[in-house]
């Protein structure tokens, strides 16, 4: 055969074969991905948080800037000394940097036109509590009102609730999560008369805290309940095994 034609030849042979190649291993992938089923593994678990932070603020209000100021270090002496008679341990105790905003009253002229009255200076402090001792706190920040009989001004927010073994919990609930997408892809196989392989992928679902008993709604994007001192926490994980 001329050499001239010989060469094309090769080249469409060649192009065949790699064609052939291709097709058959596409053919492969598909056929091995219908071979995998996807599971959902769900663990739930409830606890009671064992961290508290209680917030709140005092203010004080004064013509004059230095009274202002004094009033208010005397006032938050005065909070010091309670919270000490209450039992709370001073290192728990975070007093914030003192806000100082100007205030000023609406008055108006002969003519009806609007004009701003300097009306003095408020002065305002948080006071934040973080403890482990978490019915102590929630019983003094039902006490703080006994404050106000000393002429403070003072405002009580409602306590935050954390748990500071929420890494820990995590972990083992993935495990029983995972052991629940196990449970369920043994089923799925048993019912469809198949034997199930090694596991080729897993995948972390959402991760939320939620007050108990509650009709608390859920969140795609995951939810972190700080408000309620007990807590469910769920979480779900996707997982895919290989079926024979």
């Amino acid at each position: 055969m001329n050499s001239k034609h010989l060469f094309p030849s090769i080249v469409i042979s060649l192009g065949f074969v790699i064609a052939i190649a291709i097709f058959s291993r596409a053919i492969i992938n598909r056929n091995s991905s219908e071979n995998i089923i996807s599971v959902t593994g769900l663990a739930e678990r409830s606890f009671e948080s064992d961290l508290i932070v209680w917030k709140s603020q005092y203010t004080v209000k004064k013509a004059d800037l230095v009274s202002a100021y004094a009033d208010l270090k005397a006032q938050s002496q005065i909070i010091s000394k309670f919270l000490s008679s209450k039992g709370i341990d001073p290192k728990s105790i975070t007093f914030s940097a003192v806000e100082i905003s100007k205030e000023y009253n609406t008055s108006y002229n002969e003519k009806g036109n609007a004009f701003s009255v300097f009306d003095g200076y408020r002065l305002t402090q948080q006071i934040s509590i973080t403890s482990k001792e978490v019915e102590k706190i929630e019983k003094i920040s039902r006490e703080i009102t006994e404050l106000i009989n000393s002429g403070i001004e003072i405002t009580s927010m409602s306590p935050q609730y954390y748990y500071t073994q929420l890494s820990n919990l995590k972990i083992e609930m993935l495990a029983e999560a995972s052991k629940d997408a196990l449970l369920r892809a043994q089923t799925m196989a048993e019912n469809g008369d198949a034997d199930l392989g090694d596991m080729v992928g897993s995948t972390m679902g959402v991760f939320q805290i939620v007050a108990q008993n509650s009709a608390e709604d859920y969140s795609w994007g995951g939810s972190f309940n700080t408000s309620s001192k007990k807590k469910t926490a769920s979480v779900t994980v996707k997982v895919q095994y290989k079926v024979d």
